[in-house]
């Protein structure tokens, strides 16, 4: 039996760094698979065992807090939300493991990555870079460019999870997840020549590999969305939020099925199946992901007590959640997401917008803001800052 070391700690501190680490594997299990990076792969992997410790942790310190059965339903609860940020990484890691087996994907799938509601994009820091020298921090670049590095390949080593105070060098070469408007404003400032675009297949008819392919993306899509609306239920004690997660995870069921057919159609099709396999792989990993994300909400939906401290976890991890009311003298009024271009201003992702009474979840580029419309929204600090004075609010923040 592997001994594990008990090192006090707090609870939230726990579920910080666990949701952290969560979702830096998600990111970077999936640009092991767009760059063919066993070292990223590799990476994932030395996460997992860094879970592993926090899970331990996390478990301990649930026993220790509980003195009264009160404390022991909202620990409870807690220990839920933790088990699933565990469930997320252990299928992040499954996915990289498939990158060290040599485990190979269709190359459309490649091609139409781009296609994704945030993509992952690699960039090289020339020496005429305004990035060279300076931190990620001093530059703001994920609230300049809506991008966020994810990960640094300095030389032969690798940075992962880089933070505000991270210094870029000339050579550097930039991992870094966001919309494409983003990634082209990434590109001017680290000097580079114009990111390549992918050229769109050829017209015809669309086969079984397409429509497997294309699915993989919306599942991916839909399953990161199902996270984020999860911690947003909780975070707001929102029922109707979380209804919607169980529903998206009910969709996700739905596609996965379609999903199998298709590739099964594809494979009477084409020569080579192996490469299918690995669809087959990223199909459970997004179905993993809405199953946690329906595990967190499970916590509300169940009326257990869902500690203040939960909302310290949220907003003091690397990628906070916000709800910000458009003012009235809001210039964003009238306007349509595409028209604000807000992900690439703020470097913050809209998650869902209430209109009145109802509410619109991973609303397009063409839905119009209004007075009072509340946005609930995903990013950095720095990026939360930008979109509180976009909402019409020049002074301290809106009260929740």
């Amino acid at each position: 039996m592997i001994e594990r070391e008990y090192q006090p700690i707090s609870f939230k501190d726990v579920l910080i760094e666990m949701k952290d680490i969560s979702e830096l594997m998600v990111d970077l299990s999936y640009s092991a698979i767009l760059f063919d990076s066993k070292e990223i792969a590799l990476e994932v992997i030395n996460l997992e065992e860094s879970m592993n410790k926090l899970v331990y942790q996390a478990r301990i310190q649930s026993v220790l807090g509980a003195r009264r059965l009160e404390e022991a339903e909202a620990m409870s609860g807690m220990l839920q939300v933790a088990e699933a940020a565990e469930r997320i990484a252990n299928s992040a890691s499954d996915v990289a493991k498939l990158i060290l087996k040599n485990v190979r994907f269709p190359a459309k799938l490649k091609r139409i990555f781009p296609e994704a509601e945030e993509l992952v994009t690699r960039v090289i820091v020339s020496q005429s870079s305004e990035l060279a020298g300076c931190t990620l921090g001093g530059l703001k670049v994920q609230s300049t460019t809506g991008m966020q590095v994810i990960a640094i390949r300095r030389g032969k080593g690798w940075i992962y999870g880089p933070d505000k105070t991270t210094r870029v060098e000339v050579g550097d070469i930039l991992i870094s997840r966001g919309p494409e408007a983003g990634a082209d404003i990434l590109s001017l400032m680290a000097g580079t020549a114009e990111r390549p675009r992918v050229e769109p297949s050829p017209a015809g008819e669309v086969d079984d590999l397409d429509r497997a392919v294309g699915l993989i993306i919306e599942m991916k899509n839909l399953s990161e969305l199902s996270v984020g609306l999860a911690y947003t239920s909780l975070l707001f004690n929102n029922r109707e939020v979380a209804h919607e997660v169980v529903a998206l995870d009910s969709t996700l069921d739905d596609m996965r099925y379609d999903l199998d057919l298709w590739i099964l159609e594809a494979a009477r099709k084409i020569d080579d199946v192996h490469k299918l396999r690995g669809l087959l792989y990223l199909s459970a990993f997004a179905q993993a992901i809405s199953d946690s994300a329906h595990s967190i909400v499970d916590v509300l939906l169940r009326d257990i007590e869902i500690p203040p401290v939960f909302k310290k976890i949220v907003r003091e991890s690397d990628e906070i959640i916000t709800r910000m009311p458009v003012a009235a003298s809001s210039p964003l009024v009238g306007r349509t997401l595409k028209e604000a271009s807000l992900g690439t201003v703020t470097g913050m992702v809209v998650l869902a917008i209430k209109h009145g009474d109802r509410w619109v979840y991973r609303p397009g580029k063409d839905v119009r803001l209004e007075n009072g419309d509340i946005i609930i929204a995903k990013g950095r600090r720095d990026g939360e800052c930008r979109l509180h004075e976009l909402a019409g609010y020049a002074v301290g923040m809106p009260e929740e």
